[in-house]
C-alpha cells in the first residue's frame, strides 16, 4: 500500500495509485448546498488535499473521480474556472511579501482574462478578473484558498515593522488591512462567484480580515461535515485493515490491542457535537509507513506564533484543560494575546471531549497521548527553562514508580527543580510561591501521565495535591511550601485521602513533601 504522506495534490494521489480515504460524497454535498464557506482545521490535517480536490471537481476532471462515491452522484462535470491561492510555504515577516504574493496571482489572472481598464487595487482588479471569466465560460468563477490566516499568523505578536507610505507599521496590521481588502471582492463579486471555500487554522471573526464581504458559512463544527479532514476510526479499519494487522505483528500485540494503541495516540479529535472520533492523518499514515508508532505530528513543527501567546498569558495550562466553555470562547478568535485558548484549540492541540447541549457549553482537553505529551514538554520548557529537557525526566520518573524506587523519584525531582532559573521561581507573594510549585509540579505529572494522575483531586474531606496509579502501585502526594514532610504526611491521614483505595490490592505509598522558596526544591521528603 502506498501512503500519500506529504502529496497534497488530489491528481498525484489518484493517478500514482496512492491511498486515497474516500470523502467525495462530503465534497458532492459542500459544492451542491452552499456559496461560500470557511473551514479550520489543525496543520496537516488534509486541508491542502481538500482544497486539490475541489479544484479537480470544478475544473470537470470526470477522469480522476471514477470509483469514487461522487462518480455516481455527479452527473453534469461541468467546467468552471477556478482560481487557486495558496499561502502554504511562503514566509510572511517579510515586509512587502503578501503585497508580492498577490500582486503575483493577480497578474498572471490579468494575463489570461485582461486587465481592469480602472481598477487600481488588488480587490477592484480580482474582481474584474472574476466577472471576465464569467463572461469567458458561461459559468461562474470558483475561488478556494488555503491557509487564508497565514499572513498573520507568520507576523502575529512579533513587533514586526516595515515601512508604508514613509512611516514604520506593524507587518501584521498591514497584513490585516491588505486581506481585508483583497477578500472584499467576494461581495463585490458576488453574482460571478459559483463556490468560495476559505481554509485555515484560525478564524479571525473579531479582526476585520472577514468584515467587508459576505459572511462565510462556518463548517469547523458542522456535524454534515465533521469528517470532510482527517480518518475515522470506520475508515481506519476500512482503509487500513491490513496496515494495522502488518503494526500488530511488530509490535507483538493482538490486532485489538494495536487498535486500542493508535487509538490512544492518534485519535481523540471531534469536530461537531456529534463527538465522532477523528484520527489524525499525518500520523497514520507516516506510523503504517514507517512501522512504528511514533510522535509524527507534533514533531513536524510547533507554530511560532503559540509560544509567543504563551509567554503573554497569565493563564496556567492546568486552569484551561478539563473545562466546559461556552464556544465563543474558543471559536471565535479574539485579538487579545492574553486569551491563548481559542489559538490553542484551533491549533488542534486541544479539543472538544464532551457537551452539555442544554447549556451549549462544551469539555475541552487534550486529543490523544501524541498531542498531551508534545505539548506539556513544550510548554513546561518555556515555563520552567532548565538546561534538562523535561519530557526526559518526566520518562526518568515513570521509570522509578513502576519499580517504586522513591529514593531515585526524590533525587530527580530535587535535581530538576534546583536547575530551573531563579527568576523563574523568584514571586512577590507567597500565594504566587505557592502557585509557581504548584503548576512546576502539575506539567510534570501531566508529562507522566501515561498513567492516572490526579492533581487537586476533590475527595469527600479534602483537596488531594496529587495521586498517581500505577499497575503495581498507588502514590499519594502531599506538599508543603517552607513547611515539614512530617506536616504533609499528617494531613494525608487526617482527611484519609487512601480510604477510597482500602480495597484496592495495589501497595499504597503516602508521600509528605516539603518544598523550599528560598532554594526553589525539595527541601523534606517523608514517606510511609
Amino acid at each position: 500500500m502506498k501512503y500519500p504522506i506529504g502529496i497534497q495534490s488530489f491528481e498525484h494521489v489518484r493517478e500514482d495509485g496512492y491511498v486515497y480515504v474516500d470523502k467525495t460524497h462530503l465534497i458532492y454535498n459542500l459544492a451542491t448546498q452552499g456559496k461560500i464557506y470557511f473551514l479550520s482545521r489543525p496543520r496537516r490535517f488534509g486541508k491542502s488535499l481538500l482544497v486539490s480536490t475541489l479544484k479537480a471537481y470544478f475544473q470537470g476532471r470526470k477522469e480522476l473521480f471514477k470509483g469514487l462515491a461522487i462518480d455516481s452522484l455527479e452527473k453534469e462535470w461541468a467546467e468552471y474556472p477556478v482560481f487557486h491561492i495558496d499561502f502554504n510555504g511562503t514566509n510572511f515577516t517579510e515586509g512587502d511579501a503578501l503585497s508580492r504574493k498577490i500582486e503575483g496571482y493577480i497578474s498572471s489572472w490579468e494575463r489570461d482574462y485582461g486587465k481592469s481598464p480602472t481598477g487600481m487595487t488588488s480587490g477592484d482588479r480580482f474582481s474584474y478578473v472574476l466577472k471576465q471569466a464569467h463572461e469567458k465560460y458561461g459559468r461562474r468563477a470558483v475561488v478556494l484558498i488555503d491557509e487564508y490566516d497565514k499572513p498573520i499568523l507568520d507576523v502575529l505578536d512579533t513587533r514586526l515593522t516595515t515601512e508604508v507610505d514613509g512611516e514604520r507599521r506593524p507587518i501584521e496590521d498591514v497584513n490585516r488591512e491588505i486581506l481585508k481588502g483583497f477578500y472584499s471582492v467576494f461581495k463585490a463579486a458576488d453574482e460571478d462567484l459559483q463556490f468560495v471555500l476559505l481554509t485555515g487554522v484560525t478564524k479571525f471573526s473579531q479582526v476585520s480580515v472577514f468584515s467587508g464581504f459576505n459572511q462565510p458559512a462556518d463548517i469547523s463544527m458542522d456535524r454534515r461535515y465533521e469528517a470532510l479532514c482527517g480518518i475515522t476510526e470506520t475508515e481506519l479499519y476500512n482503509y487500513f485493515d491490513e496496515a494495522i494487522k502488518e503494526l500488530a505483528v511488530r509490535y507483538k500485540f493482538s490486532e485489538e490491542e494495536m487498535k486500542e494503541f493508535l487509538k490512544r495516540q492518534y485519535d481523540g479529535y471531534h469536530f461537531s457535537d456529534n463527538l465522532t472520533d477523528v484520527y489524525n492523518p499525518f500520523s497514520l499514515l507516516n506510523a503504517f509507513a514507517s512501522q512504528r508508532v511514533d510522535d509524527y505530528w507534533f514533531r513536524s513543527g510547533t507554530p511560532s506564533y503559540l509560544i509567543r501567546l504563551l509567554n503573554h498569558s497569565e493563564e496556567d495550562l492546568d486552569e484551561l484543560t478539563g473545562r466546559y466553555y461556552d464556544p465563543s470562547e474558543f471559536i471565535d478568535y479574539k485579538a487579545d494575546v492574553e486569551r491563548p485558548l481559542p489559538m490553542i484549540y484551533q491549533s488542534g492541540y486541544l479539543t472538544v471531549k464532551d457537551c452539555d447541549l442544554s447549556m451549549n457549553t462544551f469539555l475541552l482537553d487534550f486529543p490523544n497521548n501524541e498531542v498531551r505529551k508534545g505539548f506539556v514538554t513544550l510548554v513546561a520548557n518555556n515555563y520552567l527553562k532548565t538546561r534538562d529537557d523535561a519530557g526526559g525526566m518526566a520518562r526518568e520518573l515513570v521509570l522509578a514508580l513502576k519499580t517504586a524506587n522513591l529514593d531515585r523519584f526524590r533525587k530527580l525531582l530535587t535535581g530538576f527543580l534546583a536547575d530551573i532559573p531563579y527568576t523563574m521561581r523568584r514571586k512577590e507573594t507567597e500565594r504566587e510561591r505557592e502557585r509557581y510549585f504548584h503548576y512546576t509540579f502539575y506539567l510534570l505529572m501531566r508529562l507522566i501521565s501515561c498513567y492516572t494522575v490526579y492533581t487537586e483531586k476533590q475527595q469527600s474531606e479534602g483537596r488531594v495535591d496529587c495521586i498517581i496509579e500505577v499497575p503495581g502501585y498507588i502514590y499519594i502526594f502531599e506538599f508543603k511550601l517552607d513547611g515539614t514532610a512530617a506536616e504533609a504526611l499528617a494531613q494525608i491521614e487526617e482527611k484519609g485521602y487512601a480510604r477510597p483505595y482500602t480495597a484496592d490490592p495495589r501497595p499504597l505509598y503516602r508521600i509528605g513533601v516539603s518544598f523550599s522558596s528560598e532554594t526553589g526544591t525539595v527541601s523534606d521528603w517523608e514517606v510511609s
